[in-house]
Order: structure tokens, then C-alpha cells, then sequence
């Protein structure tokens, strides 16, 4: 995304699976200017669309938990974290300068927590009983 809050670009990988839906979708749309473009052709699609559609599809999955679009990015640096992403990696792709911002954004789950091994147990050390 150009130019979100901050003034600050975003980018982010673009998964395989979400190209191919993407060429799909344009040869059959054939959008001119936006690839989502509005009521307005020459617009973006209004921010208030993707909203009620992020509503529908949590209405459609059946989520009983508050989700918004904000909650996506959430999720997005969470998994990252999760599957071993540097976190300084997931600070470039969420457009932030400091890494407490980052921080915010990263909500490590329990497992993840119980997983993690201590430095000391790499060490091997042994314990020998005084004589």
C-alpha cells in the first residue's frame, strides 16, 4: 500500500496462491486504473467495502470473536513471528521505524512459548556431586 498511516508505504510478500487468484480475477474484471477500483472507475474501491466485507466473511465463517481488518495485520506479524521470522524482518513490512511498534503488533501464542528452549540447555552442562 502507498502512502498508509504515517505517510509511510507498506509491502508484503505476495503468496503464489494469491497471484494466481489475482491474474484470474484481472482477465475476467479487466480493471483500467485500480485493480479495485469504486462505483467511480477512476477511484480506489471505498475503504467502507472492505470493511462490510471483512463482516461478511467473519459472519460466514461463523467467528464469534471481534474481528477487523486492523486484526489481519495482527495476524499476519504473529504468524511471521510464529514460523521463525526475524523480527526486525516483520518491523520492514509493517512500514515501522521503532521496534517497540513492532512489538505491539506481535502476540506470541503459549506454545510457541513452551518451545522455546533456554540457552542454558544448549550448553550440556553436567552436574557432578562434591566427593
Amino acid at each position: 500500500m502507498e502512502h498508509g498511516k504515517g505517510g509511510k508505504d507498506r509491502y508484503v510478500m505476495l503468496s503464489v496462491q494469491l497471484l494466481g487468484i489475482l491474474r484470474t480475477y484481472w482477465r475476467l474484471a479487466r480493471p483500467t486504473h485500480w485493480l479495485f477500483p469504486g462505483r467511480d472507475a477512476s477511484k480506489p474501491i471505498d475503504v467502507q467495502v472492505l470493511h462490510a466485507a471483512c463482516r461478511s466473511a467473519c459472519a460466514a465463517a461463523g467467528l464469534a470473536k471481534r474481528v477487523t481488518v486492523h486484526t489481519l495485520r495482527h495476524s499476519f506479524a504473529t504468524h511471521l513471528l510464529e514460523s521463525g521470522t526475524d523480527i526486525r524482518i516483520i518491523q520492514v513490512l509493517l512500514g515501522h521505524s521503532n521496534l517497540s511498534s513492532t512489538a505491539r503488533y506481535t502476540q506470541v501464542s503459549n506454545g510457541l512459548i513452551r518451545r522455546t528452549e533456554s540457552p542454558l540447555d544448549r550448553l550440556g552442562l553436567e552436574v557432578v556431586p562434591p566427593a
